[in-house]
């Protein structure tokens, strides 16, 4: 039998990053904070995606094949709730975020990270209401040294 009340509050145990998962189809760019993340493989170099299949950047993975992850750095809240918004609610997220395209795949990467991975979807698996897309990393850049901004330091929970 499944407890419900004990998974929801391991599951929200699992520590979580969060960064900005860029995406592109075409000329478009989009935005969302991701937290469902991890690495894969060293060889090649995999990480790991879950984005929610009923949202716009989901179908521009889909269509484009790649995203970028910037990594957000302790004291970043603010950018990642900005980025938490549908798109089509708020309009463009990038108005006031200074970004830049990667040379890789051309996604929107977040000036102000930490740094970034660019990755090619290499897979994908398709199970509940989220996409677990695996990309290969064919581009990564440090722009400063931090700590990384971590889900459970922010009090918001998005799990369980």
């Amino acid at each position: 039998m499944l407890d419900e009340q004990a998974k929801k509050t391991l599951l929200r145990k699992i520590p979580h990053g969060l960064y900005i998962c860029g995406v592109k189809d075409g000329e478009e760019v989009n935005g969302f904070t991701a937290s469902w993340v991890m690495q894969a493989s060293f060889k090649p170099p995999l990480v790991v995606n879950c984005v929610r299949q009923d949202s716009r950047s989901h179908a521009m993975v889909k269509a484009s094949g790649v995203f970028a992850l910037s990594f957000l750095e302790a004291g970043q809240k603010e950018l990642a709730q900005q980025f938490f918004k549908p798109q089509r609610r708020i309009g463009d997220k990038f108005e006031d975020v200074p970004f830049y395209l990667g040379a890789e795949t051309g996604c929107p990467i977040i000036t102000e990270s930490l740094g970034y991975v660019e990755c090619r979807v290499v897979g994908s698996v398709e199970q509940g209401d989220h996409t677990v897309f695996v990309g290969e990393v064919i581009g990564a850049g440090i722009h400063r040294e931090g700590e990384p901004l971590l889900l459970e330091s922010t009090g918001w929970q998005y799990g369980g």
